[in-house]
């Protein structure tokens, strides 16, 4: 086999490849003899027929499959011999197919660049440090009490947080428009359920009031047939009442399932959830830290073919959220390429880091990591069962813990800083309305 290899620019290669017109012919006898052995053709028994009938009779189609097979096995042999490592498969552009005629096909393709990481030593890293305070774990229980709201019928002007029930008919140029009429709707003021216009009209209202609202539906509205207009509502405050908070006693604790330890127990154990959710935020934080270090400290060119399926990947990803039901409905590709490219570029990097490092998925932590999945399902047995089932649920995970187990062993070598944050700037507890 004769082989060129040329390189175009960049990661691109074209290899010019010749295979024998001999060894195409060898291969092309090879199989219709054992065709031969069995074929049943009309006017002999079966294996019977001369040689000459059978490669009449299948002649063109088994020449057809050999130069299919050949292109791809010779493509291996040629890239192995040539020490190349292909991202993605070829473009193979034929130039002579003909039996009787050598092989002779052009491929071309991207190859993976010669990675050789930076010294983890040199890395700079910063992680956060943080822990649950008395203080946190309090504001916790008040945000858990504004879940467990009371309230009790009022004779004043309704202020913020009292509870409205309202009945109004809203117009848009005099005439009424779908959406536009509720009777007994509840309006919590100062909790943004309404558009601010029909909000600011309430405050102040009496039961039994009547107030007009004039509101300008934004653009954007979610309701396409009134976005951009405006509206005039009629609205009659049929009850105002005040919001209590119930007090933080054993009876509070019962509401969350507590049966035992009362209270205590109670901030015992949304000490331990705010500790699980604060050690997530420190971990991914840290992820975050070691990817964007190995990223500024290894720039290296991807293979465009790679960033063409990783974009690919994520358009239909996010359509797939997005309730897409078909290729028209992706968001455009351009929004993706950075990330793609960044994505691409550190799993070439941490594969190499891998390799370098030697490290091999831990079993046990595959085992935490499904236990904890399992454990967030009301059938933790039977979700664990699924997941061991699932070939490519089970890789997903072990992927996750290796990185896992790589982002450790650079931490343990790089120059780690650690700064001081808390929980609250971590988690955003209390921002965005509160939990």
């Amino acid at each position: 086999m004769q082989v060129s290899l040329t390189a175009t620019g960049g990661l691109e290669r074209r290899l010019e490849v010749a295979v024998p017109a001999q060894q195409v012919a060898d291969e092309v006898d090879q199989r219709l003899k054992k065709i031969a052995r069995t074929a049943r053709m009309k006017g002999f028994r079966p294996g019977k027929a001369p040689m000459g009938v059978v490669r009449q009779q299948y002649g063109t189609q088994v020449h057809t499959e050999v130069v299919s097979d050949l292109l791809r096995s010779s493509f291996a042999d040629a890239v192995s011999q040539q020490n190349l490592k292909p991202a993605t498969g070829p473009r193979i552009q034929p130039v002579a197919l003909d039996p009787g005629a050598d092989l002779k096909y052009i491929a071309t393709f991207e190859v993976l660049p010669d990675i050789r990481p930076a010294a983890v030593e040199s890395l700079e890293i910063e992680r956060v440090t943080a822990s649950v305070t008395d203080a946190e774990v309090g504001e916790m229980l008040e945000s858990l009490r504004g879940q467990r709201p009371d309230y009790t019928p009022v004779e004043r002007g309704a202020k913020t947080t009292d509870r409205l029930v309202l009945d109004f008919d809203g117009r848009i140029d005099g005439a009424a428009f779908q959406g536009g009429e509720a009777r007994d709707m509840p309006v919590v003021l100062g909790a943004g359920q309404v558009l601010a216009e029909f909000e600011q009209a309430l405050a102040g209202a009496a039961p039994g009031e009547t107030r007009t609202a004039v509101v300008h539906f934004p653009d954007d509205y979610r309701g396409t047939e009134v976005a951009g207009k405006t509206a005039e509502f009629s609205i009659t405050v049929k009850k105002v009442e005040e919001m209590s908070l119930p007090p933080l006693d054993d009876a509070f604790a019962a509401e969350f399932g507590v049966k035992e330890g009362g209270l205590e127990q109670l901030r015992k154990e949304v000490r331990e959830s705010m500790e699980r959710e604060l050690d997530d935020a420190i971990r991914n934080q840290l992820r975050v830290q070691v990817m964007d270090a190995l990223h500024r400290a290894n720039p290296i060119e991807v293979p465009q073919g790679l960033v063409d399926e990783t974009v690919q990947e994520m358009q239909v990803d996010i359509g797939r959220r997005m309730g897409a039901k078909d290729v028209s409905q992706l968001p455009p590709r351009e929004q993706f390429l950075d990330a793609a490219r960044r994505r691409v570029a550190l799993g070439l990097v941490i594969g190499e880091l891998l390799r370098g490092a030697d490290l091999k998925v831990d079993r046990a932590r595959v085992q935490a990591r499904l236990r904890e999945i399992a454990g967030s399902y009301p059938n933790p047995d039977e979700m664990l069962r699924s997941y061991l089932q699932n070939a490519d649920a089970m890789r997903q995970v072990e992927s996750a813990v290796l990185e896992e187990q790589l982002v450790d062993w650079i931490v343990e070598r790089a120059k780690v800083t650690d700064k001081p944050s808390s929980f609250k700037d971590l988690t955003r507890f209390g921002q965005n309305g509160g939990l």
